[in-house]
């Protein structure tokens, strides 16, 4: 559970958020034209509207993505994580968010653009471990090791390697709820059991030992909008 600190932080960065959120939908030239007094040459007939004067947005301050694709209650909660580990995400423009609620048959691994709000939505397994019975739902999150589960919280993303998954990337935990997860070798890599044809056929994806496994055609997409030090949010809310 989070301390009364982390509450704190949590609720100034979702309030930060949401500001910045309302200054992007706000009409352009009211916050400039509302600083200074009007003067009479602001007066005088022009013949044309006077050109605005362009302004810095920062990366942050646009639209984030529609409520369509991630839930705001999930969205808020990634955006203050990434706030939380600003020390240690080194990348923001982009974020891929796990949302564990759904089952593994929906396309639930989404990689957000924070420039333009765009997301792209990737099927994804989870831990065995977190779903005994295979019904296809996440049951229970587990940081322990040899527990095959997945575990929650926020992740950057690490270097890319062969292993015994084939191509691979490291991730490494931010939280005491993931904080094992480079010790448990929780990567992200493909597997023939995230592919779609498994939906098909099964109704449901296969499960991994609790890594983010992604169906084999779509590991080079997912690599590429990854990359290192961007943030994985994992949650299920």
């Amino acid at each position: 559970m989070m301390n009364e600190r982390d509450v704190a932080r949590d609720r100034r960065a979702i309030v930060k958020n949401g500001l910045l959120l309302a200054g992007v939908l706000a009409v352009p030239g009211t916050v400039s034209a509302a600083a200074r007094k009007l003067t009479q040459r602001d007066l005088r007939p022009i013949g044309e509207p006077p050109v605005p004067a362009p302004r810095a947005i920062a990366v942050a301050a646009r639209p984030i993505t529609s409520p369509k694709v991630v839930r705001p209650d999930l969205m808020r909660q990634a955006m203050a994580a990434l706030d939380r580990h600003a020390g240690s995400i080194t990348r923001r423009d982009r974020i891929a968010i796990a949302d564990m609620s759904a089952p593994s048959g929906q396309a639930r691994f989404h990689l957000v653009d924070l420039a333009n709000g765009k997301s792209q939505s990737f099927l994804v397994a989870h831990g065995s471990g977190s779903d005994p019975s295979h019904t296809g739902y996440l049951q229970r999150f587990s940081n322990a090791e040899n527990s095959n589960a997945s575990c929650e919280g926020a992740f950057v993303t690490a270097d890319y390697y062969v292993g015994k998954h084939g191509r691979s990337q490291r991730l490494i935990g931010l939280d005491r709820t993931n904080d094992n997860a480079l010790a448990r070798a929780i990567v992200v890599h493909s597997a023939w059991y995230a592919n779609a044809d498994m939906i098909k056929s099964h109704g449901m994806l296969g499960r991994s030992q609790g890594c983010f496994a992604v169906g084999e055609g779509e590991l080079d997409k997912v690599f590429a909008l990854l990359g290192p030090g961007r943030m994985i949010y994992s949650a299920k809310v």
